[in-house]
């Protein structure tokens, strides 16, 4: 049995969550998200929260069961609270700058790397440009746009420069030996 899938979301002040057949709409301060059901889920509200069921006990009803409570609860905690991802830039020469809503990087490249947010994400800079936040309430854009600014310069092994995650450790590799007689 899917032990997340049975736990009903509970639906904070401020949020309202509208079901319309398969579509599930979630409304709150910070926006509004939209998630259309797999048909074979149903979705209920009941007493405050909201409920999700499946039809039967075969794994894939128990996979989406779990899958669709994940999701909506990620809608519900995004539209109250927000999420963030923090990336930090490693490196002599490496920073970043904002330009407008742009997100301005030196990497090490002969170039300056701008990223343009996608609606809904918004970019901030601390630290002096070593430290990049990225807002949003939609979770999975968030982390999508987060691995997408990892990938132009990710951690190297070795002295521990480029981007990474706040909470990522970088194994660290001893440099080559010298010769010993």
């Amino acid at each position: 049995m899917s032990r997340i899938g049975k736990k009903p979301i509970i639906i904070p002040p401020k949020v309202t969550v509208t079901i319309d057949g398969q579509a599930v709409s979630v409304k709150g301060p910070k926006g509004e998200l939209t998630l259309n059901v797999h048909p074979e889920i149903t979705v209920k509200q009941q007493d405050g929260s909201v409920v999700i069921e499946r039809p039967s006990d075969q794994p894939r009803h128990r996979a989406l069961h779990g899958l669709t409570r994940a999701l909506v609860a990620n809608m519900v905690t995004g539209v109250s609270q927000g999420f963030r991802k923090t990336l930090v830039i490693e490196g002599v020469g490496y920073s970043s700058d904002m330009r407008g809503r742009d997100l301005v990087m030196k990497l090490g490249y002969s170039h300056e790397i701008v990223v343009n947010p996608p609606p809904g994400i918004t970019f901030s800079i601390e630290d002096r440009g070593r430290i990049i936040n990225i807002d949003g309430i939609d979770k999975q854009v968030v982390g999508q746009v987060a691995a997408n600014i990892r990938e132009l310069r990710p951690p190297e092994p070795y002295k521990g420069k480029g981007v990474r995650y706040s909470d990522e450790t970088i194994r660290r590799k001893v440099g080559k030996a010298g010769k010993t007689k």
